[in-house]
């Protein structure tokens, strides 16, 4: 059994308001990117801030209420990473001077991140190879987009949020559900850059969205994926106290929440400082509720990511 026992997060400290993007695109309305999108402020490096600095300052914050020397793994997602190799894990644990008997490494996962990091930390400490690990979700993807890119830089900002995963006998231990779909890879992808297609200053070297297809794929997956979450730690839906989705942007979450058929009340949204963080959405929305008092103890709160991949998870977490 498993807790969630501390949370922090970080962002950078430049912003980008939809002010500031209306003045870049004056045919674009600061109100019309709010009212689309849910989003008025999203955060973004410096050219010099990587996803690793993000990492470590999130986790130093967490320092600050929990012993570091308890953490006997780390584990770290991201897709903008500051080296194809060595694993930025590795480099995390000398910067924060954790202990070298500890694992650590990196996985690359988008929106799903955070429910997958929290199930491969589960399955450490159900075989007993950790007892406290430390899951950082840290992204940068604005390094990812083109300047012209006006749609994609309304809605993505920089982030990141660590999060300590705690072995505990009257913590929770829920099934999850993960799901992949591989065919859907080139509708959210920077083509270029890696091993399979060098940079060669074009389009291809910067984010691409279908946001159509992506739109279609949540639709048609993450419904079933909630009732499927339930129905495996055999619950109901009066069972859920609430749920925290990924934060991609308000009308994707709005359209998604009627379609699950769950309550207002119930249902969390709020991404207009930040915009969307990735694989950080969720645990800095989880941190928000439970200090905004949205959510209190034993409560049952269903989680979901997903996006990039295709790729997506749910569970369900007790604070």
């Amino acid at each position: 059994m498993i807790k969630i026992s501390n949370i922090s997060y970080y962002f950078p400290q430049k912003s980008l308001s939809n002010a500031d993007l209306e003045k870049e695109f004056p045919e674009w309305s600061a109100v019309k990117i709010e009212e689309k999108v849910g989003i008025k402020n999203r955060f973004i490096v410096d050219e010099n801030v990587t996803a690793l600095d993000l990492a470590e300052n999130a986790c130093n914050k967490l320092f600050e209420n929990y012993e570091k020397s308890k953490i006997d793994f780390v584990l770290l997602c991201t897709q903008s990473p500051d080296y194809f190799l060595p694993t930025s894990a590795c480099i995390l644990q000398d910067k924060l001077h954790l202990s070298k008997n500890i694992g650590a490494l990196d996985f690359n996962l988008g929106c799903s991140g955070f429910v997958y990091g929290l199930a491969v930390a589960k399955g450490l400490i159900s075989a007993n190879i950790a007892k406290n690990v430390l899951l950082v979700t840290s992204e940068t993807y604005s390094k990812h987009l083109d300047k012209k890119d006006k749609a994609n830089r309304s809605i993505f900002g920089d982030g990141a949020c660590a999060t300590v995963v705690e072995k505990d006998s009257k913590g929770f231990n829920y099934e999850f559900s993960l799901g992949t779909d591989g065919s859907g890879y080139d509708n959210l992808i920077v083509k270029n850059g890696a091993f399979k297609c060098s940079k060669n200053e074009s389009e291809d070297d910067f984010l691409y969205m279908n946001g159509p297809e992506i739109f279609n794929f949540t639709i048609e997956n993450i419904p079933n994926l909630v009732k499927e979450t339930i129905s495996n730690n055999k619950l109901t839906e009066n069972d859920i106290d609430f749920y925290i989705f990924h934060q991609a942007n308000t009308f994707m979450l709005n359209y998604l929440r009627k379609k699950c058929k769950i309550s207002e009340e119930k249902f969390y949204i709020d991404m207009e400082n930040y915009g969307n963080t990735v694989s950080s959405t969720i645990p800095i929305a989880l941190k928000d509720c439970i200090e905004n008092k949205l959510v209190k103890k034993g409560d049952k709160i269903l989680i979901a990511g997903f996006g990039v991949g295709y790729s997506w998870g749910a569970t369900i977490i007790e604070i």
